[in-house]
């Protein structure tokens, strides 16, 4: 039995050999490094993804706007934003995309998860990453040949005071000796997800996290990189990958490449997420930075012909 059968979202996103849909916020095609994210409308499209059965949504974390990165994500502080969001949604996962762990101490993550978990009623999927921006690290003050430690630190961190109470914690960046985090999690744990490397091995990472995100590749690439992962993981372990859309209103289009994916009419869509599915992806967030169209046009539209393909799992009893 998988230890999260019972966590609302992991159980909604996931299941072996299946390939279900999430969302990337923001919801909306926008040029250059900053979108508009009027918040009304955001939620609109948020609740509207989760009536179509869209598995997830996740946020991203970019601490400062690096004017050389060409992208902050969707603005606010992740578990902010999480938790606003978790008070206008009921069902839906709810997904980070990554939370950079080499920028933040280790008990305020465990502490902010735990708090967006069990606001939610257990729909985070924790997604983590050592961070990739030079000009963050200079900000903060953190060696940047230091972030495999760092992320590694708070992995563990994490996961001990989530388990168990009073433990004293020691490490790098944490001296608990008397201290306890709160609120517990329901489970006493949140799937946590490795996002790209973050500086570690291959085992390194199917050995401790529960699950993978990853980046979309050529599909021979992917197949091989996923068999390699399945090789190396007893259990069942999921793996994600984002994937950048500019959907057509020609249904018959065929794939034009963009940045990170394609552009194209939903037929071929499906046809290419069903190719993922068969090489063993388990969780596609879709990304609507690039598209020509109203986000709300192409959510209604993948709502009614492309997540019927690839649904939302109901929760095992």
């Amino acid at each position: 039995m998988n230890k999260f059968e019972k966590h609302k979202g992991y159980s909604r996103t996931f299941q072996e050999s299946k390939l279900s849909l999430g969302l990337f916020f923001p919801l909306e095609a926008y040029k250059g490094s900053i979108p508009v994210m009027e918040l009304k409308q955001q939620i609109d499209l948020a609740q509207i993804a989760e009536e179509a059965n869209f598995a997830s949504l996740f946020v991203r974390d970019v601490p400062l706007n690096d004017p050389t990165f060409g992208d902050v994500g969707q603005i606010y502080d992740p578990w902010v934003f999480l938790g606003y969001l978790a008070a206008q949604t009921k069902e839906i996962a709810l997904g980070t995309g990554s939370i950079v762990t080499t920028l933040r101490h280790p008990l305020h993550l465990a502490k902010a998860a735990a708090s967006v978990d069990h606001i939610s009623n257990q729909r985070l999927l924790l997604g983590i990453a050592t961070g990739d921006r030079p000009v963050e690290f200079s900000a903060y003050k953190v060696n940047r040949e230091e972030r495999r430690e760092l992320f590694q630190e708070s992995f563990f961190v994490m996961k001990e005071a989530w388990k168990q109470s009073f433990l004293p914690i020691n490490s790098q960046r944490v001296r608990l000796e008397q201290g306890d985090i709160l609120p517990k999690p329901a489970l006493s744990d949140i799937p946590v997800f490795v996002t790209g490397r973050s500086g570690q091995s291959l085992e390194w990472i199917a050995e401790n996290s529960d699950g993978w995100i990853s980046y979309p590749r050529n599909i021979d690439v992917q197949a091989e990189l996923i068999n390699e992962w399945r090789s190396l993981t007893y259990d069942f372990q999921p793996f994600s990958q984002s994937l950048y859309i500019d959907l057509a209103k020609n249904p018959d289009e065929g794939p034009t490449p963009i940045h990170l994916g394609f552009r194209s009419g939903y037929k071929f869509l499906i046809e290419f997420l069903y190719r993922l599915q068969e090489i063993g992806v388990n969780h596609v967030i879709l990304n609507l930075k690039y598209g020509q169209r109203p986000a709300k046009d192409v959510i209604d539209e993948l709502g009614e012909k492309v997540v019927p393909m690839f649904p939302a799992f109901k929760q095992q009893t």
